[in-house]
């Protein structure tokens, strides 16, 4: 099968490493010859420390290697079957890439969006064919993440859907389906994590009694009593303050300013601020030269009140299952594809709808009116799917 890849940045390198090791031949597209020979050395290194890691074997180095060509003529990508696009999050420039790649391709070649948050009926209408577009969007890095989300727009073919699926599933990714509207499906429901975590923050309720900032507390909270990996102000740090408030900030917007997607000011003050996160050296965090965090995370339970911590948690927790809920009930993707992909897109301990199952839908119910009780804000409304299935005593798995 041959692939053409649009962009040779990070993401279209991994894609394109992705689809050379499940042996198609690859096609890296790039304007700028400093890029795809980046993109080029990186591969490179990348391949040796699997190699190091006894993943690999030279043998196989050189069969991906070899089924890697690096071109910057967009015609070069003519014969393609399944083209994908990791170029800049730009409505207007994709529009225009994909206006003129549809010249040189055949009639049947898939045209396909890594885009993380733009419509891809908007995309498809830049093509004469829109039927034959849809989004397939990967997370970084694609080699590693299992998880690829795939977008059909209203114009998308069921046969072009159905082809794109299978595609990815032979890579040996675990794919969910999502209705064609703003974050899809983890963009979406993982914004609690971060809003929820700056709301708390911003309330003061996590700060320390010496009157350090409550950054570490919460991030504690969440890591250890809920089993994330990273902490909410860790993870924004590590995609970086600007990257997830612009995120936050378009998901607000498409969703008509509904309150919950509210921005935080104090994610904006930091990335106004240049406080990034790793790549600039300080964020929530301060970091070193070599990106690690300065000092230590670990809050100690004498530090951090249990009740505290919980309460941190379960309101955290409560949150992200409403949405997950939501997201459902509106139609946006199956229960097992909202689970999949927040366990295997942004590594979730759980499930967050098998998780409501765990806690009991009617903990979800009372959380999410206790909060609204207290606050008397719409960001706090409980799904009406959550509502249904605890009056009629139904779980989402079980």
């Amino acid at each position: 099968m041959n692939i053409g890849i649009i962009g040779s940045g990070t993401m279209g390198s991994g894609i394109a490493q992705v689809a050379a090791t499940s042996g198609c031949n690859v096609k890296l597209y790039d304007t700028n010859q400093a890029a795809l020979d980046k993109a080029k050395a990186s591969l490179e290194k990348i391949l040796n420390r699997l190699i190091e890691k006894g993943r690999i074997d030279s043998n196989e180095k050189n069969r991906i290697q070899s089924n890697i060509s690096y071109v910057d003529n967009l015609k070069d990508l003519a014969d393609s079957h399944l083209t994908i696009e990791a170029i800049v999050e730009n409505l207007d420039i994709k529009k225009k890439v994909f206006s003129e790649l549809e010249t040189y391709v055949s009639d049947n070649c898939i045209i396909a969006s890594n885009t993380s948050s733009l419509s891809i009926a908007s995309i498809a209408a830049s093509l004469q064919k829109p039927e034959r577009c849809v989004g397939i969007h990967f997370f970084n890095p694609a080699p590693l993440m299992k998880l690829v989300e795939v977008i059909p727009a209203i114009q998308t073919s069921k046969d072009v859907l159905d082809k794109s699926v299978q595609t990815i599933k032979d890579w040996k990714k675990v794919v969910a389906v999502a209705k064609d509207t703003p974050g899809f499906i983890v963009n979406r429901v993982a914004r609690p994590f971060y809003g929820e975590a700056l709301r708390i923050y911003e309330e003061g309720i996590a700060d320390l009694p010496d009157g350090e900032a409550g950054f570490a507390t919460i991030d504690w909270s969440l890591k250890t009593l809920g089993g994330f990996r990273m902490g909410p102000f860790e993870l924004m740090d590590f995609i970086g303050n600007d990257v997830n408030y612009t995120v936050t900030e378009t998901v607000f917007k498409e969703f008509y300013f509904d309150p919950r997607y509210k921005p935080a000011f104090t994610q904006k003050r930091f990335a106004e601020a240049g406080y990034l996160g790793r790549k600039t050296g300080k964020g929530y965090y301060d970091y070193d030269e070599n990106g690690k965090i300065k000092g230590s995370l670990d809050v100690t339970s004498s530090a951090v009140e249990r009740s505290l911590a919980e309460s941190i948690f379960e309101r955290v927790l409560a949150m992200l299952i409403n949405e997950a809920a939501d997201a459902l009930f509106l139609n946006i993707a199956s229960a097992e594809d909202i689970d999949n992909a927040m366990t295997k897109g942004v590594n979730y301990p759980k499930g967050l709808l098998a998780w409501a199952d765990e806690k009991g839908i009617d903990w979800c119910v009372n959380k999410m009116d206790e909060l609204y009780n207290e606050y008397h804000e719409d960001r706090y409304r409980c799904s009406p799917l959550l509502r249904k299935m605890n009056r009629e005593q139904k779980t989402f798995f079980n």
